[in-house]
């Protein structure tokens, strides 16, 4: 992340109705707060406070085996296992809402079973009224959607498995 995008982050929190936002990417964090109480201090100045802490690092998707039981309910990972997954695990880039369609008249980007292509958009995380296209890295088959449409997504956050093809 470059010093505008930051100075832009800045700028759309401050004209915002948010009173806390978090970033974290990498080795990179980002927090700002316009509460009166922050991270364990009784008070603090109204004006955004800015964590850095920036290191260049490659981004590598994750290819690690992965592990879920078939009946899971909730989009958290499974803590108890019965079924490993060897593939390619998406995970949101940012903390916003998820949309797994592109308008609500319109059907899913995706659904499981469906085949993706590399580059192609599998959902949108909106993020202080901008609208961020996620896209497959790989082609692949969608063998999980690990979140519900219009739910609210941390960063890291599972969100789909693919199966490279």
């Amino acid at each position: 992340m470059n010093i505008n995008e930051i100075k832009e982050l800045v700028s759309q929190f401050d004209q915002s109705s948010l009173t806390e936002f978090d970033l974290r990417e990498g080795h990179f964090e980002l927090y700002m707060n316009k509460n009166e109480a922050s991270r364990g201090m009784s008070t603090v100045s109204p004006t955004p406070v800015i964590t850095e802490s920036y290191q260049e690092t490659e981004m590598v998707p994750k290819r690690q085996p992965q592990q879920t039981t078939m009946d899971e309910t909730k989009p958290e990972v499974a803590k108890d296992t019965q079924k490993t997954f060897d593939g390619l695990e998406v995970t949101s880039p940012i903390v916003g809402i998820v949309y797994l369609q592109p308008a609500p008249d319109k059907p899913q980007f995706k659904s499981v079973g469906d085949n993706v292509a590399k580059g192609e958009v599998i959902c949108i995380i909106e993020a202080m009224k901008l609208m961020n296209e996620i896209t497959s890295e790989v082609d692949g088959k969608i063998v999980d959607i690990r979140v519900e449409n219009e739910a609210v997504v941390e960063y890291g956050q599972p969100l789909f498995r693919i199966q490279p093809s």
